[in-house]
């Protein structure tokens, strides 16, 4: 969730800082205090469009930062901080945004300085904005079949796998066909290069590990002196008249005469003289070692001519030996593969036929699953609806999918190319809906209402704020032109949303208000002759008083401070019968 938010010098805001909780977080004010503005700071964190008349007048940057927690670890947005190789820390992700006077913009993720692409690919999986005028993914029909999906996944994820690797399988081998299907010079060109370069490797006659072994002869040969005088100083201080082992024989000598005196010179003169074999042992080996020590220089000058031919080799087959061997394979198998080239097309044609009708298969069953999922997500958003006052409204999930019951004559199509598979199989989906008895069914983008178009929004939002992940949903203004019993119901589908996700909400209903479990008050004052913006968090008895506000407009009466409260009671009933 998002729980810090920093703003300075933006808009009409010199500088506040804001904290925020779990649940339904409501703001509301006086048109023009600023509510729009904190939505607007929130949507550039997350990489929306920035521009100069942001940056306060009369200062060098406006400064945006937000701290989020994350405390499930398979959480989306754990993805791209793999890809770009930025670390997390106790489940801590910081986002930084500056925009300059002078237009530039500069984007942070947890301290690391990114692109405002890369910014925006964590800020969606992190905040999820809808407006009256921005409709964000649930608008756009390319996300539709991702929704149907996210609304199914213990069925449909793993045949979606299934598919995937057939499809992707086929598209690896389409491309290798077509490689190899390239024309006639291209592939001569290769051919040479290929018959050149296994002619060099050949020709240096490369034997596994080769490099290794004769690095370390090289090393011996190079440090011949510095071996033989090691051994030598060795044997040297060992043997001879008074040197280690005539001495430890002396030791060993004096022990024994005595050791039927004393229990522990007994124990102790058999070490003595295990140790003194031991180290009489090692001399000897010292010495045949360095006597059978000879230094070659006609063989070192070889090595290091050989060494050099390798070396040169390895700037272009490989860093090893062993690499340029393989390298070697791969050329031999890519040369039988080009001298056989209608044989080797006809095989990778086949087997792509093969792949793709497999792929056919499951992409069959992907769609069977699709449309079962849609049976189901249909009936639970007209129950939605229902209870938003839309119960004559339709809702459709409509499927381009042009198959027959022929599966024989489906894969003919599918290799003909008439009937094309993709990353989502079979389907294009579109979300369609009527809010009005025997009105045509159309795009979500094109019901006119903006009340209509607040609760279907929200009846969707119910349904899938519990399979998309984003850590913070934000409400700007989605109840404008309700009232009533339908302010009322839209006012209980937000708290609903907000038991699965973080739910920021600009509101002028105070049905929608007093659901809510944190109220922030936005004032605009005046300061320093500048004006500026701040933030109140309301005790209960204040949140009374802005309740009233909102129902009269003006004056605060008692009358509706009484309704107030009975609407705060009415809510915490709802809220505590969930």
């Amino acid at each position: 969730m998002l729980q810090e938010l920093s703003i300075r010098d933006f808009a009409i805001i010199d500088e506040i800082s804001l904290t925020f909780h779990e649940g339904l977080t409501v703001l509301t004010g006086e048109t023009g205090a600023g509510k729009s503005i904190i939505i607007d700071a929130i949507q550039l964190l997350a990489g929306g469009r920035g521009s100069v008349e942001f940056v306060r007048h009369g200062a060098k940057k406006a400064e945006i930062e937000g701290l989020f927690i994350i405390d499930d670890e398979k959480h989306p947005v754990y993805e791209p901080f793999r890809d770009y190789g930025i670390e997390i820390d106790d489940g801590m992700i910081v986002l930084n945004r500056s925009i300059t006077a002078s237009g530039k913009s500069i984007c942070r993720v947890n301290g690391k300085l990114v692109t405002l692409a890369i910014l925006k690919e964590f800020g969606k999986t992190l905040i999820d904005v809808h407006s009256q005028h921005e409709t964000q993914s649930l608008m756009d029909k390319t996300h539709h079949i991702d929704l149907l999906d996210m609304s199914a996944p213990e069925h449909i994820e793993k045949q979606k796998e299934e598919y995937l690797h057939l499809y992707n399988r086929y598209l690896e081998l389409n491309q290798r066909f077509k490689k190899w299907n390239e024309n006639e010079q291209e592939l001569s060109h290769r051919l040479d290069l290929l018959e050149f370069q296994k002619q060099e490797l050949e020709n240096a006659q490369l034997s596994p590990n080769e490099d290794t072994e004769l690095e370390e002869e090289r090393s011996y040969l190079v440090n011949y002196e510095k071996i033989h005088h090691g051994l030598q100083t060795a044997y040297n201080a060992l043997y001879g008249e008074l040197k280690g082992v005539e001495w430890l024989r002396i030791a060993e000598q004096a022990l024994q005469e005595q050791k039927e005196l004393d229990p522990f010179i007994k124990e102790k003169s058999e070490q003595m003289t295990n140790a003194y074999f031991s180290i009489e042992e090692l001399t000897f080996d010292i010495r045949n070692y360095s006597d059978s020590l000879q230094y070659d220089e006609a063989r070192l000058n070889e090595i290091e001519a050989r060494l050099a031919e390798i070396n040169r080799l390895k700037k272009k087959y490989g860093p090893s030996v062993n690499e340029m061997l393989e390298y070697l394979d791969a050329i031999e198998e890519e040369l039988e593969q080009i001298t056989n080239k209608d044989s080797h097309l006809s095989k990778l044609e086949e087997e792509m036929k093969h792949t793709l009708q497999d792929a056919y298969l499951e992409a069959k069953l992907l769609h069977e699953l699709r449309v079962e999922a849609a049976n189901k997500l249909t009936a639970a958003i007209h129950q939605e609806l229902k209870s938003l006052y839309l119960e004559k409204s339709e809702f459709r999930i409509s499927f381009e999918t042009d198959i027959s019951a022929n599966d024989d004559e489906n894969m003919e199509r599918v290799l003909n190319r008439s009937l094309k598979l993709d990353h989502n199989g079979l389907d294009h989906v579109q979300f369609l809906i009527s809010t009005n008895q025997g009105e045509p069914l159309k795009e979500l983008n094109k019901v006119a209402s903006g009340g209509e178009l607040s609760r279907i929004m929200l009846a969707l939002k119910t349904i899938f704020s519990k399979h998309q992940g984003v850590t913070s949903v934000i409400f700007d203004e989605v109840d404008t032109g309700v009232s009533g019993r339908v302010a009322q119901s839209i006012a209980e589908k937000i708290h609903e949303v907000s038991i699965g996700s973080q739910v920021l909400c600009i509101s002028h209903l105070p049905q929608v208000a007093a659901m809510s479990d944190y109220h922030k008050l936005i004032v605009k004052i005046e300061k320093d002759n500048r004006t500026a913006t701040l933030v109140e968090d309301l005790a209960p008895e204040k949140k009374v008083e802005e309740l009233s506000r909102m129902m009269t407009g003006s004056e605060v009466t008692d009358t509706a401070k009484d309704h107030a409260k009975e609407l705060l009671n009415f809510a915490h009933q709802i809220k505590k019968d969930k």
